[in-house]
């Protein structure tokens, strides 16, 4: 059977219609770009795993393009979103696709580079506390820090009230790259934060000390103070916030729906783009060991892709699709994907739907590749549908026809 063509208008959907069945999987890979470097994977199924394809028929909708390079989704009580936009404002956004103007009273932030307002959530009793939790690069007088901060949804969402910064991932850096930027709450309560080594060569060694905020997956309370029970809570010089460490720049975080486990995922140079299980205390290897290249060609480091006490990817690509939000479906409205990984990816310029079983990776399928969208983040809304939104200004919903 012929393949259909996919279009997505705005308010408008058509249905895409897959052969075969997505337990199932084809002997190729859905990369077919050379890869970077001639590096081989540690064990098999690292890389490049053999394609599966969806069989229920699902629709793609545009729900608004009125966005202005919305950064962070993620659902409030009734249903609606709430979207961060990179140059500083939050908004809402209805299922139908009617999006509110600007919430003020947020903190000033630098959006320059990959800077600005970032990942966000709403504390799991919002509809008694209506507290929101995000992150952004904020600007200070020896540079910019990747920052978390809480405040008050106003009663008429108009404004946030209160906003109160209660973490900075230290030292500054007067650069614009690298910030990282995900959160998510976990089941005790506490906040997951992801910071980026800040990207350039004289940073990169801060991704592996434990004295250092930078390129950290990162858990506090909301008062942002270390969370109880932190695997360096008790080791002197280092820093009792950390949860990992060894990371380049994560955009990616979500929980195992089943497992309640962290998963994670970040940007590699040239190649070498991972998705990691993340174990506390655990050094997931960068700058040490990379599947990735320098942008100029030349190897990163010593060229290693594996040491002894660094951790290897569940997954990686090569050629990069730039990771950045994603999220477990957990939904029953597609059985076939429950409890698979949507990745967002913004090179990439699709969502990429990873088959999961026993902590690996078992296949691999691409959506809305036609859309040639940098999609930024996604989430399960209320209803169970997939909500993305991507760079240049769409709010997707994604669900069954």
């Amino acid at each position: 059977m012929n393949s259909p063509i996919l279009i997505f208008l705005t308010g408008v959907s058509l249905t895409l219609t897959a052969c075969g069945q997505s337990t199932s999987s084809n002997s190729a890979s859905v990369e077919t770009k050379d890869p970077n470097s001639n590096y081989k994977p540690a064990f098999a199924g690292q890389t490049r795993v053999a394609a599966v394809k969806t069989s229920t028929n699902y629709e793609g909708k545009v729900l608004t393009e009125t966005l202005k390079s919305p950064w962070g989704i993620t659902s409030l009580p009734d249903g609606r979103l709430l979207i961060t936009e990179k140059e500083g404002t939050m908004r809402i956004a209805t299922p139908a696709g009617k999006v509110s103007d600007p919430i003020t009273g947020i903190p000033k932030v630098n959006p320059s580079g990959q800077g600005g307002l970032l990942g966000i959530r709403v504390d799991p009793a919002f509809e008694t506390n209506r507290m929101v939790y995000w992150v952004f690069s904020e600007p200070g007088s020896t540079g910019n820090v990747t920052a978390v901060a809480k405040g008050k949804l106003s009663a008429d969402e108009k404004k946030i009230e209160g906003a109160t910064v209660i973490y900075r991932a230290t030292p500054a850096y007067n650069g614009n790259l690298h910030y990282g930027g995900r959160i998510l709450i976990d089941k005790g309560g506490n906040l997951i934060i992801s910071t980026g080594e800040r990207s350039d060569k004289v940073t990169r060694p801060q991704a592996q000390s434990l004295n250092s905020g930078l390129g950290k997956v990162i858990r506090i309370t909301k008062d942002g103070q270390p969370a109880p029970g932190n695997p360096f809570a008790s080791q002197a010089g280092t820093r009792p916030e950390l949860y990992s460490y060894g990371h380049r720049n994560v955009q990616s975080l979500a929980f195992d729906p089943v497992s309640g486990d962290l998963w994670e995922g970040e940007f590699g140079p040239r190649g070498g783009d991972e998705i990691n299980h993340i174990e506390p205390g655990k050094n997931y290897g960068w700058p040490t060991i990379t599947y990735g290249i320098e942008y100029s060609g030349e190897k990163v480091g010593e060229g290693i892709q594996q040491k002894a006490g660094l951790e290897q990817p569940v997954y990686y690509w090569d050629p990069s699709v730039s990771p950045s939000g994603m999220t477990f479906y957990s939904s029953n409205r597609i059985p076939e994907w429950k409890n698979n990984l949507f990745v967002g990816t913004l090179s990439g310029m699709h969502i990429a739907r990873l088959v999961i079983k026993d902590n690996k990776v078992v296949g691999e399928e691409r959506l809305l590749g036609n859309e040639y969208q940098r999609f930024r983040d996604i989430t399960q809304g209320n209803d169970g549908a997939l909500y993305a939104i991507t760079d240049q200004g769409r709010l997707y919903r994604i669900d069954k026809k």
